[in-house]
């Protein structure tokens, strides 16, 4: 990552209310490619659950 948790952050709250559980996303990683259509995106929390989407 190019910048710290904390800093990634201390910016977002300067123009959103962050509260607890809130999650911020940032992108993806060099050589990652863009979701396109038949992609399955999984995520997943631990003792929370699981998300799991097909894109159209």
């Amino acid at each position: 990552m190019t910048r710290s948790v904390a800093s990634i952050i201390a910016h977002a709250s300067r123009w959103i209310t962050l509260e607890r559980g809130d999650l911020i996303y940032t992108g993806t990683p060099a050589g990652v490619g863009p979701v396109v259509s038949g992609d399955r995106i999984e995520a997943s929390v631990e003792k929370i659950g699981a998300l799991r989407i097909e894109v159209a």
